[in-house]
């Protein structure tokens, strides 16, 4: 008989980041023991939380931040998983062993071990989001990662806005969609078009729990990070959020704070979801080919 899940609380750490690994390090640490002494499970801190945002500029020393996995990071966090009792999603600057560079995430389960890790699949190239400089698309695909309370999809910020990797995880299982994110205006958009983009990205994580029945959680920095020449930057526009499987926002950050916010993921409301909106049952796969082409 298949074990039924049982409901679980998430928590998501939005922070400011500095250029301080160990500082970064050790504000994470205080955020995940507060947020396990709340009763969170599973917990989930920012894309590149380590450092700086660096893809703001094109600069070889900013390799240098790089790690294997297991590495220094993960072996940190390993150890705070197993005093916080706690699944943890730990953003990583990869170092591969073959010399490729991913922006990547592990799964850290509660006795430490590493249950799965992800890299990031779509990788952008903007104004200040110079992450192809730094990044080799990733080589693992979209997948659901097993942990003591069910399955998660792990992707990475850019990622949020294709359905198609919200689509693969929640067909391998995934009961929440966790996306850890570095995204922020640029220095006039604040006060141009900043409540259209800022409603635009919301509303398409708000659409992939709906099509697919699951919890989306997102966790964005927060905070005015400059790039290297100071004469630019980024201002993180945190609003970290939870979704439910109908798309409502069940939690939200501010943005302009530090904060944890916390949510309730309730397997049986993903089944009584699923019954009520069948997509999955409607799919035409056969189709769909052409997607691929």
């Amino acid at each position: 008989m298949m074990q039924k899940e049982e409901p679980y609380t998430i928590a998501l750490i939005q922070m400011l980041c500095c250029g301080s690994r160990e500082e970064n390090m050790q504000r994470a640490r205080q955020r995940v023991v507060e947020a396990a002494e709340q009763g969170a499970r599973l917990i989930c801190l920012p894309e590149l939380f380590c450092s700086i945002y660096f893809c703001q500029q094109e600069d070889t020393r900013y390799f240098e931040l790089a790690e294997p996995i297991p590495g220094y990071t993960t072996d940190f966090f390993s150890r705070l998983a197993k005093t916080a009792n706690s699944v943890l999603v730990v953003p990583v600057f990869e170092r591969s062993e073959t010399g490729i560079y991913y922006n990547s995430l592990v799964v850290i389960n509660r006795d430490g071990a590493i249950a799965g890790m992800y890299r990031k699949m779509h990788i952008p190239n903007d104004p200040q989001f110079q992450e192809k400089y730094y990044f080799t698309p990733g080589d693992l695909g979209f997948q659901a990662i097993q942990t003591p309370f069910g399955k998660i999809g792990p992707m990475i910020c850019w990622d949020q806005w294709f359905p198609e990797a919200a689509r693969l995880c929640a067909l391998d299982g995934a009961n929440v969609l966790i996306y850890p994110t570095a995204i922020g205006w640029l220095p006039g958009e604040k006060e141009g078009e900043s409540k259209v983009y800022l409603d635009s990205w919301k509303t398409v994580q708000r659409g992939h729990a709906i099509a697919n029945g699951v919890y989306t959680a997102t966790v964005n920095r927060v905070g005015v990070e400059p790039d290297q020449s100071g004469n630019s930057e980024i201002e993180f526009w945190g609003h970290s959020f939870i979704a439910d499987p109908r798309g409502r926002i069940i939690s939200e950050a501010s943005g302009e704070e530090e904060e944890i916010i916390y949510g309730r993921i309730e397997p049986e409301l993903i089944f009584a979801t699923r019954q009520t909106w069948p997509f999955f049952r409607d799919r035409r796969v056969d189709a769909y080919h052409k997607i691929v082409e």
